[in-house]
């Protein structure tokens, strides 16, 4: 879907500005996003597979819930809503804890720089994975995978080609955040 976005200047702050997704991505204009990460109190973290017709990286596995804030839509909002419409799970904002944002610049082509400023939070998951409703069109499939081989799979990245490319920054963050709370 090609909702309206807000437009972010370098230090992340809204512009008063908002443009389609695609303007936005065409033109590589800074716009916000949620990264929701969903773990088990047993220490294993949610991944989805993207849908085979995303746009940018189809069929890797990566973040439990991404999505877009529409223009004028309040981040929690946004990550609430996602969590819905990706997994089927009902959260409401007392389930969500941020963890601060994350600047990602990716040029996939010419005519397409994704430039996001990840909003990212950790969420308990408290239901079986079999309770999940993935969001057909988005999602190819969802997994849980023990943290240790999550970290071995993203951190030393022995697994190029199998994840999102976020990076071992990232990564290392959201593996960090859910250790200590498991």
């Amino acid at each position: 879907m090609d909702e309206r976005v807000d437009i972010l200047d370098e230090q992340g702050k809204p512009t008063g500005e908002s443009c389609l997704k695609s303007e936005a991505h065409r033109k590589g204009l800074l716009h916000p996003t949620i990264h929701v990460w969903l773990y088990t109190p047993d220490g294993r973290v949610l991944i989805q597979q993207r849908g085979e017709n995303k746009a940018t990286h189809p069929l890797l596995w990566d973040v439990s819930v991404a999505g877009h804030v529409s223009a004028g839509e309040e981040i929690i909002t946004a990550a609430i809503r996602e969590v819905e419409e990706e997994v089927g799970l009902t959260i409401s904002e007392s389930d969500l804890e941020p963890l601060g944002t994350f600047k990602a610049i990716h040029k996939i082509s010419e005519n397409f720089i994704d430039a996001e400023l990840h909003h990212i939070f950790l969420c308990k998951l408290q239901v079986p994975l079999n309770q999940l409703k993935k969001q057909e069109n988005e999602v190819a499939d969802l997994a849980l995978v023990p943290l240790f081989k999550f970290a071995e799979e993203t951190w030393g990245l022995a697994s190029m080609g199998k994840y999102v490319p976020h990076g071992p920054t990232y990564y290392k963050t959201i593996i960090k955040e859910i250790k200590n709370r498991t």
